[in-house]
């Protein structure tokens, strides 16, 4: 039997990056980049008003603010005051224009945000620190140099890497490309992904079950999995017929698929004829795995093309746990992710846990935070104790984490401190 850690690394051995391909940028969302992107302009490429205000050199503000100052001081002393004229408004820029202006001392400029400044213009003065009409303004309040201003290049320079190869693009990196004039990137592609279910007993959901049938889920639960994954998934559904067929229709997915993920073919012993059928097309290893739910596991690589390929339970909870334990990691590494599994946590227990001896158990959990000390409490949920049933989906869509037992732990008492792998989005 090997250890979670053992058949994880023979599956992770199997990771290769697919060869980039160029796109645009508005489908390159959540794909990695697969080169170095430098900025070719600066950015913004002008001087650029920050906010709606006035145009202005901040030492013309500062030296009349003085000037206010000392005719007030000066007709408090009884002196004639002094004579303090208004900055005459000369122009008005909107954004977008591209007409040259050029400002002369003690002048202002009304701006929008976004507009350039004008030639000598040094600082913008927002509308509510001035007096004004269409034709004067009279400073409130003084600014400084480059206040209220997007330098040219203050964001970018030539040269400069906006986007890093290897970095996972994102809404920023979107923008970052879009600014440096790139309405293509290179990239790696998601992974493709085949998942397809085994079972003479299934049918697909838009058909009645009748006796003795039931409803396909696993190829509808695990193609979901996938696509959170960040796999581009092709769902074939339920898989059967004659050996020969059967070849033929997994054979075809292996020369599209990156990763071929199929249930219900480990267990009972009509998946021994699904595992001959595969057999054919290169070594498949089914190994028993210390793990629980789901210690049974087919992986080998098939194809001409050593295609990664899983024979996982046909209990629809127990494949979804050992995709996340060993299929998700695949495909994260295949994507490029540096951190290939969820993140991992510690929470205090607010129930009692048992777990199968000897098996690292993942029981599905509710993860929550403690309001006054911000510490994590987890409620485990569905099978808790040796003997219940693990095949239930209802407790599994309650969770929101997998509660990590290690293979040698006892009964684990409420309050105890246990190890929690994030689910869904929040890793």
């Amino acid at each position: 039997m090997r250890t979670v850690e053992e058949q994880l690394a023979i599956i992770t051995a199997a990771a290769s990056t697919p060869e980039p391909v160029r796109i645009a940028i508005s489908d390159a969302l959540g794909l990695r980049c697969a080169e170095r992107v430098e900025g070719t302009q600066s950015l913004p490429s002008f001087n650029q008003a920050a906010i709606d205000g006035f145009a202005v050199r901040a030492v013309d503000v500062r030296n009349f603010l003085q000037g206010l100052q000392q005719g007030i001081q000066a007709e408090e002393e009884g002196q004639p005051p002094r004579a303090v004229e208004e900055f005459p408004v000369v122009g008005d820029i909107s954004a977008g224009s591209q007409r040259p202006v050029r400002l002369q001392p003690r002048q202002a400029v009304r701006v929008e945000t976004g507009a350039p400044l004008p030639n000598l213009a040094d600082a913008v003065l927002p509308l509510d620190w001035a007096e004004s009409n269409r034709r004067w303004i009279r400073p409130l309040h003084p600014v400084n140099s480059g206040e209220f201003v997007h330098r040219e290049g203050s964001d970018v320079q030539p040269g400069d890497v906006v986007v890093e190869q290897g970095t996972v693009i994102g809404a920023a990196q979107v923008g970052l490309l879009a600014a440096a004039g790139r309405s293509k990137v290179l990239v790696y592609p998601k992974p493709r992904m085949s998942v397809m279910s085994f079972g003479q007993e299934l049918v697909d959901i838009d058909r009645d079950a009748g006796l003795g049938h039931v409803y396909d889920i696993n190829s509808y639960s695990l193609a979901a999995a996938g696509r959170e994954a960040g796999a581009e998934v092709n769902r074939i559904g339920v898989i059967n017929g004659e050996p020969r067929k059967l070849k033929d229709l997994i054979e075809g997915q292996l020369m599209r698929s990156e990763v071929v993920v199929i249930a219900g073919g480990v267990g009972g012993a009509a998946s021994d004829r699904l595992r001959e059928v595969v057999g054919e097309l290169g070594e498949m290893d089914v190994s028993r795995i210390a793990m629980h739910p789901g210690s049974v596991l087919g992986f080998g690589r098939l194809g001409p093309d050593a295609v990664p390929t899983f024979l996982l339970p046909s209990n629809p909870s127990a494949a979804l746990v050992v995709f996340e334990v060993l299929v998700r990691p695949l495909i994260q590494l295949i994507r490029g992710q540096r951190q290939a599994t969820r993140r991992v946590v510690q929470a205090r227990t607010i129930a009692p846990i048992e777990s199968a001896p000897g098996r690292r158990g993942f029981i599905r959990g509710q993860l929550m935070r403690d309001r006054d000390t911000m510490e994590f409490l987890v409620d485990p949920l569905g099978a808790v104790h040796p003997g219940e049933p693990t095949h239930l989906l209802g407790s599994h869509g309650q969770a929101n984490c997998l509660i990590v037992v290690p293979s040698d732990a006892g009964p684990i008492p409420p309050g105890h401190v246990v190890d929690v792998m994030f689910l869904s989005n929040q890793s």
